[in-house]
């Protein structure tokens, strides 16, 4: 088939296309390059052998969208694009709600005036309610705390009135936990810009000596070691998921909604312990008071999807430490390395 991934630069969408490509399938990428650099295309063709079709520019442009869905004659849609930093969205709500959303909203409306009606959506565990009650399943209450979740919430209401108003509709929601890892091959990984938002590429950039240390926020929580337990996934594990949900979607209508997680939990130290091994250091790390709505553990019951895509995590923790630790070491500025 073929696929329009937008973001499809990013960590997420990137690795997505590699996988796309080994499926046979035919991604085309339309990304701003605003959180991704141009740079990663040249990696996408020399990890798969092939150089995917790109396009540059803003998922809000509906002339542009409209002029891409029909010239390469798009099977299907991969949504990714939007911004996707929780403390950023709490600052800037205004500038989450029109990308995220609008850029959603103006999407489907291109798609809806080419024909084409299947769409997966990168959701995220940040739209379930803050509850002590793990693991989260797909039916767990809604209660996202950050603009960044609420905007993702939304997008997810909005398939789901689009498919009750037209049943022609295939819309599939994934709502993942925690993705870290990097491509094995060393070539693709997560380049974050400025101050890593998330905890593994925070550890990647202290084992290379960018950063002294890690902060760790909170030794004092519920949990087996007293720091803060979350569901990692792997990028791989993760992009093989879009692929499971797309061959689920494409001929099938309805609105489909799935966790992707691991279904277990992991602390912080456990990720710093695995991750020291992982390059063959101590790390350096300094417990710091907790940060304010940071929940002691969250994890995710992915039977669902499993029992309906045919999907489940084939990676460990390990191998998310040694992958990120290949990518980082022999990149270590990233995509400008």
């Amino acid at each position: 088939m073929n696929i329009l991934v937008t973001g499809g630069a990013g960590y997420i969408g990137s690795i997505t296309c590699v996988q796309l490509i080994e499926a046979g399938h035919r991604p085309v990428i339309l990304d701003s390059l605003v959180n991704a650099k141009a740079a990663v295309l040249g990696r996408i063709a020399q990890v798969s052998g092939i150089q995917p079709s790109f396009v540059e520019g803003d998922v809000r442009n509906k002339a542009l969208l409209v002029q891409v869905l029909h010239d390469h004659k798009i099977d299907a849609v991969i949504h990714f694009a939007g911004l996707k930093a929780v403390g950023e969205s709490v600052d800037h709500p205004l500038r989450y709600y029109d990308n995220n959303v609008q850029g959603t909203l103006v999407l489907i409306d291109a798609m809806n005036q080419v024909g084409v009606k299947t769409l997966v959506f990168s959701s995220s565990a940040t739209v379930y309610a803050p509850t002590p009650d793990m693991p989260l399943r797909e039916a767990s209450a809604k209660g996202a705390s950050s603009p960044y979740g609420r905007s993702k919430w939304m997008v997810e209401e909005i398939l789901a009135d689009v498919v009750a108003s037209d049943p022609g509709w295939s819309m599939t929601a994934l709502r993942y936990f925690n993705p870290v890892g990097a491509h094995p091959s060393g070539m693709m990984g997560e380049d974050p810009q400025g101050v890593p938002n998330n905890l593994m590429p925070f550890i990647a950039q202290v084992a290379v000596g960018q950063r002294s240390a890690l902060r760790i926020f909170g030794n004092d929580y519920e949990t087996p070691d007293g720091t803060g337990v979350r569901d990692y996934i792997h990028v791989m594990d993760l992009a093989d998921g879009h692929l499971a949900a797309l061959q689920h979607a494409h001929g099938r209508a309805g609105h489909h909604v799935f966790n992707l997680g691991s279904g277990r939990g992991h602390s912080v130290l456990d990720m710093l312990g695995a991750f020291a091994q992982a390059c063959g250091k101590s790390l350096p790390h300094e417990f710091v008071p907790r940060r304010s709505g940071d929940l002691a553990a969250f994890w995710a019951d992915a039977s669902l999807a499993e029992k309906v895509l045919g999907w489940r995590v084939r990676r460990s923790l390990q191998a998310m430490c040694e992958d990120t630790w290949r990518w980082q070491s022999q990149n270590p500025k990233g995509y400008t390395s």
